[in-house]
């Protein structure tokens, strides 16, 4: 059971402690292009951020399917060494292959050395504790991709743990498989089928949760709705199946939710959710889940509003966050130029918010509605294969609709606390 009085950790939506106590020094942002059109977005963001007038230092580092085949380490040291030396980072996208695919594209000296890959993403979020994935999905007015107009879900989801942990087995181990079969702990009837099949035909990836990691995402969830003015926060997961895990979720959720009793609490089965969320996005507000419930939920909810050219993401963590597009590294078009930089130009204004600078974070949210509005974000995702419009092209609009900041609001914005993430 929760605790009844357990400690409250800090809310994952400040920026880093330098900032928040009014510090002017100019924030460190690291730089994660990685693979397929990642370079591409990414170097529209900063173009915006500078144009909005961001004053930041930008640092390149190496991340992705590159490092990987060349390195046997999509994260190499090097990247981790320099992000322990920023305020955030901007990251663009990621390839990852099934695992045969990826021992086969390292380089000859690399292979047969026992390397397995392991995606780079996961690793920052663990490495980091950035355990809050923040994934507003709000329609915008007049964009022809719209599936509901007036959907506006933000989805919260726990980062670091759930069936995302990396905890797996391809081949179960004996003694793992006795320990489970073991009829005072474990489960020796359920167990024995997989004894009879073979245990070296057996894959196991594990779903492990934890009290604290369960009840700091669902009060996170519960601390922007309350900040925000949503009216509730709607738990997804599956109890009735997942039994175990799906309880602690619960009793944190419900322990969470005692805790803020302005926020209607509901909660749902999550394949009903995915259904109703369809039919009538407006049932949900904001929504919390485990790891990879949350992954999908917060991609239908992105087609909801336009699909994942759209759809900007955070994850944060206490004193750190890395911010990016949720769209994956789409290799049929990189190179190209037609990429929609949108989801990645609102993952900067996300990193902006989170930083303490609200004004520059708004100002690029109303310069995307604005273009988008008058017709100038037409990349082929959006408006067909007719779209003529080029990743810069579309950037082009949205710097053209920067208002100018206001510098008295712009100094009161910068040294004052950061706000919850718009």
């Amino acid at each position: 059971m929760i605790s009844p009085t357990p400690p409250t950790p800090p809310t994952p939506h400040t920026s880093p402690t330098a900032h928040r106590s009014g510090s002017t020094r100019t924030p460190r942002i690291a730089l994660l292009p990685g693979d397929g059109i990642g370079p591409e977005v990414t170097e529209q963001a900063v173009r915006v951020l500078t144009a909005a007038g961001l004053a930041a230092e930008y640092i390149p580092a190496d991340i992705g399917w590159r490092c990987w085949a060349e390195e046997g380490d999509p994260l190499p040291p090097r990247t981790l060494e320099l992000l322990r030396t920023c305020d955030a980072a901007l990251m663009g996208a990621i390839t990852s292959k099934p695992a045969a695919v990826a021992d086969r594209e390292l380089a000859p000296h690399l292979q047969n050395r026992g390397l397995r890959y392991r995606s780079p993403i996961v690793r920052l979020r663990q490495e980091f504790d950035l355990y809050a994935a923040v994934r507003p999905c709000r329609a915008l007015p007049g964009n022809p991709a719209n599936l509901h107009d007036t959907a506006d879900i933000t989805v919260f989801r726990e980062n670091t743990e759930g069936l995302y942990g990396g905890i797996e087995w391809r081949g179960l181990p004996e003694p793992l498989a006795t320990a489970m079969a073991d009829p005072a702990t474990g489960h020796p009837t359920l167990m024995r089928r997989w004894f009879d099949r073979g245990l070296n035909t057996v894959a196991m990836s594990t779903r492990i949760v934890s009290e604290h990691g369960c009840l700091r995402i669902c009060r996170a969830a519960f601390t922007y709705a309350r900040d925000h003015g949503r009216r509730s926060v709607t738990l997804l997961d599956k109890p009735n199946v997942l039994r175990e895990t799906g309880a602690v979720m619960q009793e944190a959720f419900d322990h969470a939710a005692a805790e803020f009793p302005t926020v209607e609490a509901r909660t749902a089965n999550i394949d009903a959710a995915c259904m109703q969320m369809v039919m009538d996005p407006g049932r949900f507000d904001v929504v919390v889940a485990e790891n990879m419930f949350g992954d999908i939920v917060s991609d239908l909810a992105a087609g909801l509003v336009g699909g994942l050219g759209f759809a900007p993401s955070a994850n944060i963590g206490d004193s750190f966050a890395v911010f990016e597009p949720t769209h994956g590294s789409a290799p049929d078009i990189a190179g190209r130029g037609i990429a929609n930089p949108t989801a990645a130009i609102r993952s900067a204004a996300m990193l902006a918010a989170w930083l303490g600078r609200a004004d520059i974070a708004e100002g690029i949210e109303s310069a995307v509605a604005t273009a988008l509005r008058d017709g100038a974000i037409d990349t082929p995702d959006v408006v067909g294969r007719g779209g003529r419009g080029t990743t810069a092209s579309v950037t082009d609009a949205m710097i053209a609709r920067l208002a100018p900041l206001d510098a008295s609001a712009a100094e009161a914005t910068t040294n004052t606390a950061a706000p919850a993430l718009a």
